[in-house]
């Protein structure tokens, strides 16, 4: 662990706070770069724990739920990179903007729209779309199509957006290794460094695009230098703190009207690049282990945070318990809400529009579609 003891606060048996140090940052075009030292409060160190031990349960069950053929489709797991979420979130503001790729629910949770991924007619799209089609305010979900969420009118657009409207407003717009390297992002960096739009933009590296590693796909596995004239940073992504202090630093570099900005997450994935990929044909099952054994993000905070007398032994165990209970009962609710009927089918194609009829599989069948 980067963490080192420097400073700490008793209250009652607790501590309350303390000043926590953490890797540095690789730097790209930049003097200096985040600082390597924050103070961590015992309220938001169990925060964060119980976030991701919640996107960590929610993966594994969900895994559960698509070998039982209650979720179909394309399917893309996020254990392993909870701290990338948890990170950029805590260091942002709810009213910055978010768009990412397809490896999307740790967003969705954190946004507060993770459902519908089974399928069924309480979901936020009525059981008529998948994980891919969740929004909220500020957030434009997961999008499929490799790299487009990042090109204009998306990710790069919305900074323009927020330029444009005068807002102190960042937009974050994520992509993968496997994007990296795409036509579209480089028009993207070139038009939001010419208007120096506040864009943070963000590769999560987690070591491999669909069943190809880094160093076989890329002449450069330097992403955080890939924007050229954009300065970057390399954080690890493992590391919630170092997550959360470097976001931070990015999203007032671009507040302050210097233009957009670069990160590279070093993360891993546990699972397979989707459902589909077992994820054990082009790296060892050893390799896998080891990373969830010496850089796991959860297990990281966790030991942080004990070996500090921040939080017992049984305070994260009672975490961890509720979670459990938590996600059981969302999973029994995913398996027991009924899917939509057929005549919902049609619904919601207009929005606040007059009721008007759809032609439905054959000519003679018609169909309501009600906004």
């Amino acid at each position: 662990s980067y963490y080192n003891l420097t400073n700490q606060m008793h209250y009652c048996s607790n501590v309350i706070q303390e000043l926590v140090q953490f890797q540095r940052c690789d730097l790209h075009r930049l003097d200096e770069g985040p600082s390597v030292q924050t103070v961590l409060s015992r309220e938001d160190g169990l925060r964060y724990y119980r976030t991701m031990q919640t996107m960590r349960r929610m993966e594994l069950r969900a895994d559960q739920l698509y070998k039982q053929k209650i979720i179909r489709g394309f399917f893309h797991l996020y254990d392993g990179q909870e701290a990338c979420a948890v990170g950029i979130e805590a260091g942002i503001s709810p009213m910055d903007h978010l768009i990412t790729a397809y490896r999307a629910h740790g967003y969705t949770y954190t946004r507060g729209v993770l459902q519908s991924i089974s399928g069924r007619r309480g979901g936020v799209a009525k059981g008529k779309g998948g994980f891919m089609h969740m929004y909220a305010k500020n957030f434009y979900g997961g999008n499929g199509i490799v790299g487009a969420q990042v090109r204009f009118p998306l990710g790069a657009g919305v900074a323009l957006a927020c330029q444009y409207q005068g807002k102190n407003e960042v937009s974050v717009t994520l992509y993968g290794d496997g994007a990296a390297n795409q036509g579209q992002i480089f028009e993207s960096f070139n038009m939001a460094a010419l208007w120096k739009l506040p864009c943070i933009f963000i590769c999560e590296n987690n070591k491999y695009g669909m069943g190809t590693s880094v160093e076989r796909a890329s002449a450069s596995t330097d992403y955080y230098k890939k924007g050229d004239y954009i300065p970057g940073l390399r954080v690890d992504g493992m590391d919630v703190l170092s997550m959360r202090e470097a976001t931070r630093f990015a999203a007032d570099y671009c507040r302050s009207g210097k233009g957009p900005i670069l990160m590279e997450l070093q993360t891993y994935r546990y699972h397979g690049h989707c459902m589909s990929d077992p994820g054990v044909s082009y790296r060892t099952r050893e390799e896998i282990q080891e990373a969830g054994s010496k850089s796991d993000p959860i297990t990281m905070l966790k030991d942080c945070m004990i070996r500090r007398n921040m939080a017992s032994l049984e305070e994260i165990k009672d975490i961890d318990a509720e979670v459990r209970k938590e996600i059981e009962e969302a999973a029994q609710f995913a398996t027991s809400d009924p899917e939509p009927p057929l005549e919902d089918l049609c619904k919601h194609i207009f929005y606040n529009d007059a009721p008007l009829e759809v032609r439905g599989t054959h000519p003679w069948m018609r169909l309501k579609s009600i906004s």
